[in-house]
């Protein structure tokens, strides 16, 4: 069904499956091991999604901030449901000013296209090495609570995951079986037949949702241990990246006018600044969360409208049997997800052709694979291309 210009129909709903990959696992962790409301965490992510697809009317993605909920992860003494309100508090005023004041604008001028493609191919290369780590794992899911070999100790999750490669490939181009639905559909099937949801109290309604109020010493810690290292990697991946991939996959003109660097920082900044009031988890859009809406059959906003609506049901409808029930969803499945949204990323660089380019592209893809921190490929990328372009080098 084709309403203006969103489409709601099974690729679009598919394609909105796409970045479950990525959602699914940091926000379950955010929510279990910081103890941020279920219901203010999926509610909010529901309502970004929404806004976002009616805006840009595009699949633009939304994702938990990785820098911000790595840490959160790692540190839980150290970051409290007041600390993470903070973070969002900051980092929304941050990506706002910076849009507002044009300072974004000039920023994007450093990214020229070999680094901006080399933030891509290092990203795309980092998803399909965490989603093959998903699929090698020997828990069936994320909680860890089922562990099933099979006869020759060769774990479950392995073969379901190979499974599901090949189910993909056959599926990729299907409208009539969308493979992320499928995929999906029999993730959720398998985990059913798991016993995922035996035992389970079926406590309906939101969890609590309200203000947060942090104190100076919560800014002061978000800001050095949250907030300035997620900055570079958000400006190259979530801003600069992903209004090149959306130009790179719907062209340029009418499509993606509104998505700019000014209009992506500001749509962070304004959602960030909610999810601060609220103590819920921080977000950005992100190339790679677009390259897997796009892989898997998302073409407009109708895809943000559908999985926003779904999220926003299971805030309200759930609770807390929400992160079980979404826990139920095989690792198997989510690294395939990531595996395919790793791939579409990292084709992007296809249309690189020089040398010198495609050197600074390979060194960013490497550094970031290395060190699995895009900021230092990000600088490394900014300074070996100045230097060749300074001491004219052929490479």
């Amino acid at each position: 069904m084709q309403i203006g210009p969103y489409r709601f129909d099974r690729l679009e709903f598919a394609g909105s499956l796409g970045d479950l990959g990525t959602l699914i696992p940091l926000s379950i962790a955010l929510v279990t091991i910081t103890h941020l409301s279920f219901t203010t965490v999926f509610l909010l992510v529901g309502l970004f999604y929404l806004a976002t697809g009616l805006y840009f009317k595009l699949p633009i993605p939304v994702q938990p901030l990785k820098v911000v909920s790595a840490i959160a992860i790692a540190f839980p003494e150290k970051v409290s449901l007041h600390v993470m309100s903070a973070a969002g508090l900051l980092f929304g005023l941050i990506l706002m000013l910076l849009a507002l004041t044009g300072i974004i604008d000039r920023l994007a001028r450093l990214f020229t296209r070999p680094v901006v493609r080399g933030i891509q191919l290092g990203l795309g290369f980092i998803l399909i090495m965490k989603g093959i780590s998903f699929i090698r794992r020997p828990e069936l899911f994320l909680n860890g609570a089922v562990s099933t070999h099979l006869p020759g100790g060769v774990p479950l999750n392995l073969v379901l995951g190979l499974g599901a490669v090949v189910l993909v490939l056959f599926l990729i181009s299907s409208r009539r079986f969308p493979a992320a639905l499928v995929l999906v559909a029999l993730g959720i099937i398998v985990g059913i037949l798991s016993g995922t949801l035996n035992g389970l109290s079926w406590k309906l309604g939101p969890t609590p949702v309200m203000p947060i109020l942090p104190d100076t010493n919560d800014f002061i810690t978000a800001l050095f241990l949250l907030v300035i290292p997620q900055i570079p990697l958000t400006l190259g991946n979530a801003v600069i990246g992903t209004a090149d991939t959306a130009k790179t996959l719907f062209g340029e003109g009418v499509k993606t006018n509104r998505v700019t660097p000014r209009g992506l920082s500001l749509s962070m900044g304004l959602a960030n600044t909610l999810v601060g009031l609220f103590g819920g988890m921080p977000m950005c859009h992100g190339a790679g969360g677009l390259a897997a809406h796009y892989r898997f059959g998302a073409r407009t906003g109708g895809s943000n409208i559908m999985i926003g609506l779904l999220f926003v049901a299971i805030a309200l409808f759930l609770g807390k049997t929400g992160v079980t029930i979404l826990s139920s969803i095989p690792n198997s499945v989510l690294g395939v997800l990531l595996l395919f949204a790793g791939l579409e990323l990292a084709l992007l660089i296809r249309d690189v052709r020089e040398r010198r380019d495609l050197f600074v592209a390979f060194l960013m893809a490497g550094v970031g694979l290395a060190t699995t921190n895009m900021t230092i490929a990000f600088l490394t990328g900014i300074a070996v291309s100045w230097f060749i372009r300074w001491g004219d080098i052929e490479i």
